[in-house]
């Protein structure tokens, strides 16, 4: 269980301010130090073990602050867990069924599982071989996402290759 967690949070009325507040406390309680703050005010995610990101739904999208922290945390994110939640008006249908992330969480969370399944994965690897996309300069590899968050927490030696 991860000892030092962030709940950071995007809201613009108060509501999932409340949510990351109340989600920070039942942690406290459960005798895990964790710290709720605005999404725009994390500066960085490195003192903790773990981070929530929670955003309140606006027009079928997750709040500014919080797609924007998972951006600039984006590489460090990938080399711990990470939960995300969201807030927001609901219908009738929020009781009958799940509801799924919209498509800006469902694409952080794809990035995410995937950068941790490939880190999980490498455990133990005396070296891991990855690829790199065609780059305008040949001599500067150009990596996607997911590969560049783990070359930063792998705890191996990396070697990029090119695509051929």
């Amino acid at each position: 269980m991860p000892s030092n967690v962030l709940v950071a949070y995007g809201t613009t009325n108060g509501s999932t301010a409340e949510i990351a507040e109340a989600v920070a406390a039942v942690l406290r309680k459960e005798g895990v130090a964790a710290e709720a703050l605005p999404a725009r005010s994390a500066t960085s995610v490195s003192p903790y073990d773990a981070v929530v990101v929670g955003g309140g739904l606006y027009a079928g999208r997750w709040h500014k602050d919080a797609r924007r922290f998972v951006r600039r945390h984006g590489r460090s994110l990938a080399g711990r867990p990470v939960w995300f939640f969201s807030s927001g008006p609901l219908d009738a249908s929020a009781s009958e069924r799940d509801i799924p992330p919209v498509p800006g969480v469902r694409r952080a969370m794809d990035k995410l599982e995937a950068s941790n399944a490939l880190l999980r994965a490498a455990t133990g690897a005396g070296l891991l071989v990855v690829g790199h996309r065609p780059a305008e300069r040949p001599t500067v590899p150009r990596t996607g996402p997911v590969t560049h968050a783990v070359i930063h927490h792998v705890g191996c030696p990396v070697a990029v290759l090119p695509h051929f």
